[in-house]
């Protein structure tokens, strides 16, 4: 069983925290991602730098920028990663933008993810119905999770059939923008995450976009299975660096 469905089964919410990969220091991905295990942390989102993130706000966006900078690139990760499988247990995803994953070739990332113990990805551009029609078969090859996003936008229609095609989580963005940490949650979002709930869904949901603190993961978990904060922390990383990895997940439960 692919450890991202071991991972949902627990009975607790579940803190996945988003890194990018590269930041703040071309060699700190690794160390960040054993020091959130060891911290507690249930799943991480390797962020893999691209030139034009459209659905990240300015933080991850910086992010990005500064990684590719540092040297950052699909091969770089790849290496990194080749013994991570050693020391780190819980469920590791790459999310990145389809048009690197096209440039390295698309069963060839999905064959070398295999090969180094990565169990899912998030690929925002790459529509559900494409993914389908043309992909699906090269993941489920090589054990791979594709996770996808839906949004308060987002028709049933559409919910169902991306329900219907997943075997993982469904990533439930909290709002229709770019990814960036605000306060607390709306009345009108928290009535989405309950609709969502009443779908009855197969696969469970995992919020992401707008989960900074305690009270918003509270909020964001009472009706899924977990949340997802990046901009928090890479802002974290920013301020503070890597040493006080251990205080910032202290701060979310």
């Amino acid at each position: 069983m692919n450890r991202i469905n071991k991972k949902l089964q627990e009975d607790k919410k579940l803190l996945s925290i988003y890194f990018t990969a590269g930041y703040p220091d071309i060699n700190d991905t690794v160390f960040i991602i054993q020091d959130l295990e060891n911290n507690g942390v249930d799943m991480i989102e390797i962020g893999l730098p691209f030139s034009d993130p459209l659905a990240d706000g300015p933080t991850i966006q910086e992010s990005s920028t500064q990684a590719l900078k540092n040297g950052m690139t699909t091969e770089k990760l790849f290496q990194q990663l080749k013994d991570i499988r050693k020391t780190v247990n819980i469920p590791l995803i790459i999310m990145g933008y389809f048009n690197p994953m096209l440039q390295y070739g698309v069963e060839e990332f999905c064959k070398k993810c295999e090969e180094i113990g990565i169990d899912g990805l998030i690929i925002p551009d790459l529509p559900v119905d494409v993914y389908s029609e043309k992909y699906q078969a090269i993941f489920e090859k090589y054990n791979l999770i594709n996770v996808f996003l839906i949004t308060p936008q987002t028709s049933e229609e559409r919910i169902r059939f991306i329900d219907s095609v997943s075997d993982g989580f469904i990533y439930m963005v909290s709002s229709a923008s770019v990814t960036g940490s605000t306060s607390g949650f709306s009345k009108d979002t928290k009535t989405y995450f309950q609709r969502i709930n009443d779908l009855k869904l197969k696969n469970p949901q995992v919020v992401g976009f707008g989960i900074s603190d305690k009270q918003s993961f509270k909020e964001a978990t009472e009706y899924s299975n977990g949340a997802i904060i990046g901009s928090a922390f890479i802002k974290h990383l920013t301020k503070d660096g890597t040493r006080t990895i251990s205080e910032f997940v202290k701060t979310i439960r």
